[in-house]
């Protein structure tokens, strides 16, 4: 269908003869055109907010989570394998506490020191 021959010639319908003398003082068509306009509400923007407080409480956040990782370690090193999960408690305690959870931070490092020097220097005497 597209390789048949048209009967009708194309043409720019901004210049075009065909469809009336509605024309301006440029030669082009006048035509009625479509528009529109956007009717949302203007939005107040207070660029005065203190964003330093997002970004703390995100950091508190995930200070939190690393925090309870660090925790969980510490603890669960007390019963298996208390130099790696130990240490391992002690490093996401520091990270913890340099991310804002110094209160789950403190509490790994402590448990973690605790049950490496248990692992070591007491339980071979058992």
């Amino acid at each position: 269908m597209a390789d048949q021959d048209r009967d009708y010639e194309d043409y720019d319908l901004r210049h075009s003869e065909k469809f009336g003398d509605n024309k301006d003082q440029n030669g082009t068509a006048d035509f009625t055109e479509e528009t529109s306009a956007e009717l949302a509400a203007p939005i107040s923007f207070d660029r005065s907010l203190n964003r330093t407080d997002e970004r703390e409480r995100e950091s508190v956040t995930a200070g939190r989570g690393v925090g309870i990782a660090a925790l969980a370690l510490s603890i669960l090193s007390l019963f298996v394998l208390p130099v790696l999960f130990g240490a391992t408690g002690i490093v996401l305690g520091f990270v913890a506490r340099r991310r804002g959870a110094t209160a789950l931070g403190n509490w790994a490092i402590g448990i973690g020191v605790v049950s490496i020097i248990v692992g070591m220097f007491i339980l071979p005497f058992f």
